[in-house]
């Protein structure tokens, strides 16, 4: 049991890497399960303290992910048309075969999204979209490093324990 509770947390760690650019999956809680599952093995002692503060941590930055690309929006005058954009953008550019297709989608979804807002203003949708684009960026670099973290501190607590796992 220990090693699929093993296996399924080192799943999930890799998932909130993977959750860090996908809008469906949290990331970081994603990471932080497979660090509970990891805990929940006989063979590592359970740490509360640990398991909280990074739950919190990861609870403080998946409400955020709410408000950080709005808040980029809205600071370069956009509306929610250019968030709603940047998410469909977001997700075009993940199924495309495109280098950087989710940056370039997230961009050209911000864009067109506050174009058909206010299709006359050309020069306000393109700082607008820059906006929604650079709170995405913000997002996914905040996500991305506390889910690198995760994975690297299951890894670390694996290393310590390998020994137990497999005897």
């Amino acid at each position: 049991m220990d090693i699929f509770l093993l296996l399924l947390g080192f799943l999930f760690v890799g998932l909130g890497i993977i959750g860090s650019f996908l809008p469906v999956l949290p990331g970081p809680i994603t990471g932080w399960v497979g660090l509970l599952l990891l805990h929940l093995t006989k063979v590592v002692p359970m740490d509360w303290t640990f398991l909280g503060i990074t739950f919190v941590l990861a609870l403080i930055i998946f409400i955020l992910d709410y408000f950080i690309p709005a808040m980029g929006t809205k600071k370069f005058g956009g509306t929610k048309y250019g968030v709603y954009g940047t998410t469909i953008g977001l997700i075009l550019g993940l199924l495309s075969p495109i280098p950087f297709g989710i940056l370039i989608g997230a961009f050209l979804g911000a864009l067109i999204g506050e174009l058909m807002y206010d299709g006359k203003d050309t020069n306000r949708a393109l700082k607008a979209s820059f906006g929604a684009f650079i709170g995405f960026l913000a997002s996914v670099t905040i996500k991305f490093s506390i889910a690198g973290v995760y994975f690297v501190l299951f890894i670390l607590k694996f290393w310590e324990y390998k020994e137990a796992f497999f005897s």
